[in-house]
């Protein structure tokens, strides 16, 4: 109930910006300035800003967005302006704007929020007249419309602070740092704790953030944002493990190393509530690292193996899951400090894993740009569903000579969805809704005639109607509203007649059409149709490299692989392209099913040299995460799709990725028993076979249970290399329960919120 009621308020306050911003521009250039034209621009450029665009974050964020996208909005103006010398000069640039524009989803939720709106700018300058004249009207009217709007949202009613992503992570800090110093002080299992870490880590999933709070841009800052929290989250698992099981209170080893990870994660919190960026080195110093402690605790882990007395299994597992938990403490430290200026000196830590550290942000949106720029990318799929189907609007509109022709594009850019079951119910509300509203328009127009007066009366009480109800009635109630709105405006510029309201039914009707054929003929099942691919195609990716990690781990980084497969294909090893894979993508063979690549393992992760697998499980797992944040906007499935966890299979994918950057040794286990190294190579194999498996998501799900390490190979092998073979063990099956949760029975997922899906960099 309050949730609901701080909504509509929001969404009042912000019709009452949108409002005053318009009535502040298009009043003082039609009636005193005598530039229509101007107040034309004036009037729509808050209402594209404003109502259109779904800018995120508070009204003194949106300002800033406004004030950044006016001078791309007044080159998009002056490039319609040009265009419309002629009909397919104006079809060709809608193509390629309306690709651009959509396409920018990709960079970020800021990008995405202001380009339906950057959209409207050009639609309006590319239609007849063609009167390149009247170019420094259409520019001042954008500038003042803009500038009012970024003042009203600042200034009037300014909306609270929406909590920060950096915010949420040092409150879950803080969760994890009372957590670990639980974990040592505990007597007896604690499920209520590990309840409550568990709800602190769902709270960090993108999916239930508003966009304005998402770090899903392309920058440095973002992506670290986006890498501290999946580490947080991560790190809130695993302490939720501990803290569910039996304490070990004589294990002094693993406490040591727990008060570190409390204190890092303290500290850090403390560092991302303070903000602020660093002119040069670290910005969370300390006087011991907790990579330091990392490297005491396994130096003292070893020696504790190697004493007099065996070290109980379940205290090696204990230990292993302890290790796990410090590494997730060590990216997040790292991730938060890159966040927040630092220029991190990664000796010691997996290059491939921070690879964005040291990238400008050209080569940054480059890279993302390039990620996505492939048909299975729904960021690709959306870009070009809109592109066509304003295209296709600009030509029936010019080839008609339809009266108010942008009208049938702003229908195709407004009532557009990703499916075309989406699309079909906003198009009937749609349609119903502007059939109402052009009936009032006509007669409204009828009754007043030619008298302004009353046009100048009520528009402003009908803006504030329109578009304080409209947003919360649905398609319907939004375009019987906006209908009555653009008649009483442009009965005030030119003489009108209910012809006009006609026109306005017609347009619509047309871009509904227009918009539907899109959605049919164009990935009309949107992501419930890419969602099992692109999950299908991060697991074939991810098999080979479980096998190459617990090689690499056994057997030393540097063996195995061809010299293909140890130098890459990948200029810039950024691993958010596609490389090194079939020339469809598939991962099948000849005959259509699916395998695991033979041969002898490639090292998983080299320094200086990144692995062309796991480069392709990263750019996969980047183009299955866009896909399940469209798909969680998208109406329930009721196919095979929502039989399946999908968040379990980017897990596997993430947990795939944190082994070969932190589980592989440099030297291998030399001494290690070939009955040992057999075991790690078939367990392995177990994983890798299920996997395989798993990407065909069988009926029945899929059962992975590796083998563990027998007690009779156990005792055989030396104290020493025992700890680190755990560590291989507990993560082959932490990947074989994501398997088994991802592909089992589960209840469909409730949708959230319409966002613009946008391409993540965390599940």
């Amino acid at each position: 109930m309050a949730e609901g009621l701080s909504a509509v308020a929001r969404t009042g306050r912000h019709a009452a910006h949108v409002t005053a911003a318009t009535a502040a521009g298009f009043y003082p250039a039609l009636y005193l300035l005598d530039r229509p034209v101007a107040g034309i621009y004036a009037l729509f450029t808050p209402i594209a800003f404003g109502i259109l665009s779904p800018l995120p974050g508070a009204g003194r964020d949106r300002a800033a967005t406004v004030l950044r996208a006016v001078p791309a909005a007044a080159v998009l103006v002056a490039l319609g302006t040009v265009l419309a010398v002629g009909t397919w000069p104006a079809v060709a640039g809608m193509l390629a704007v309306g690709f651009a524009l959509a396409f920018g989803a990709a960079c970020g939720p800021r990008t995405a929020g202001a380009a339906p709106g950057l959209q409207l700018f050009y639609i309006l300058a590319c239609f007849p007249p063609y009167e390149p004249g009247t170019l420094p009207q259409r520019l001042v009217g954008l500038v003042v419309g803009g500038a009012l709007l970024a003042l009203a949202e600042a200034v009037l009613f300014p909306d609270a602070p929406e909590p920060s992503y950096r915010g949420r992570i040092a409150d879950a800090l803080d969760a994890a740092a009372r957590a670990a110093s639980g974990v040592v002080r505990g007597r007896v299992p604690d499920p209520e704790a590990a309840g409550r870490l568990g709800a602190a880590g769902r709270g960090l999933r993108l999916s239930r953030l508003p966009a304005g709070a998402r770090p899903t841009g392309a920058g440095r800052t973002d992506r670290a944002l986006a890498q501290a929290g999946a580490a947080t989250r991560r790190l809130l698992d695993q302490l939720a493990l501990l803290a569910a099981h039996v304490p070990a209170p004589g294990d002094t080893v693993s406490a040591d190393l727990l008060r570190g990870i409390a204190a890092s994660c303290t500290e850090t919190a403390t560092a991302l509530r303070k903000g602020g960026r660093a002119r040069r080195g670290r910005v969370l110093p300390g006087p011991q690292l907790l990579e330091e402690m990392v490297a005491d605790f396994l130096k003292a882990r070893g020696g504790a193996a190697a004493g007099p007395e065996p070290v109980p299994r379940a205290v090696l597992v204990r230990r292993s899951t302890v290790l796990t938990a410090a590494v997730s403490a060590v990216t997040v430290r790292t991730a938060a400090s890159l966040a927040l200026g630092g220029r991190e000196r990664l000796h010691g830590l997996p290059r491939e894993q921070f690879w964005y550290a040291a990238a400008g942000p050209v080569r940054l949106v480059a890279v993302r740009v390039r990620g996505n720029l492939t048909r299975r990318s729904v960021v690709f799929q959306n870009a070009l569903r809109t592109a066509l189907g304003l295209a296709l609007a600009r030509l029936v509109a010019g080839s008609l000579d339809l009266s108010h022709g942008f009208w049938v594009l702003l229908a195709v850019l407004t009532l557009g969805r990703t499916t075309a079951g989406a699309t079909w119910s906003a198009v009937r509300s749609a349609a119903a809704g502007t059939l109402a509203g052009a009936f009032a328009a006509g007669l409204l127009i009828v009754g007043a005639g030619g008298a302004s007066d009353v046009y100048a009366a009520l528009l402003v009480p009908m803006m504030l109607v329109a578009f304080a109800l409209g947003p919360l009635g649905g398609p319907a109630r939004g375009q019987g509203l906006f209908t009555l709105v653009v008649a009483t405006a442009f009965a005030q510029i030119a003489p009108v007649t209910w012809r006009l309201a006609e026109a306005r039914l017609v347009d619509v009707l047309t871009g509904s059409a227009i918009g539907l054929l899109c959605g049919l003929l164009a990935w009309p099942a949107g992501a419930r149709a890419e969602i099992r691919y692109a999950m299908s195609a991060l697991l074939r990716s991810a098999a080979p490299v479980v096998r190459a990690t617990a090689a690499a781990v056994t057997d030393g980084s540097g063996e195995g692989g061809s010299r293909e497969e140890r130098d890459g294909s990948a200029a810039d090893g950024s691993g958010e392209e596609e490389i090194g894979s079939a020339a469809d993508g598939s991962g099948r063979d000849g005959s259509g099913k699916d395998r695991a690549p033979a041969g002898p393992p490639a090292p998983p992760s080299a320094p200086g040299n990144p692995s062309p697998g796991v480069r392709l499980t990263l750019h996969r797992l980047r183009i299955a995460e866009a896909a399940y944040a469209q798909y969680r906007t998208e109406p329930a499935a009721s196919g095979p799709e929502a039989a399946h966890d999908w968040l379990a299979v980017l897990d596997h994918g993430s947990r795939t990725l944190v082994g070969a950057y932190w589980l592989p040794r440099t030297d291998g286990m030399p001494g290690l028993p070939p009955e040992a190294r057999r075991w790690a190579r078939e367990a392995a194999e177990e994983v890798v076979a299920a996997t395989v498996r798993a990407a065909g998501f069988p009926p029945d799900g899929v059962r992975a249970e590796p083998a563990p390490l027998p007690p009779e190979v156990a005792e055989r092998v030396p104290a020493p290399l025992l700890a680190p073979l755990t560590d291989v063990e507990v993560w082959l099956r932490a990947l074989a329960r994501d398997l088994e949760t991802g592909t089992g029975p589960q209840a469909p997922q409730v949708p959230q919120a319409p966002q613009a899906p946008q391409a993540q960099d965390a599940p």
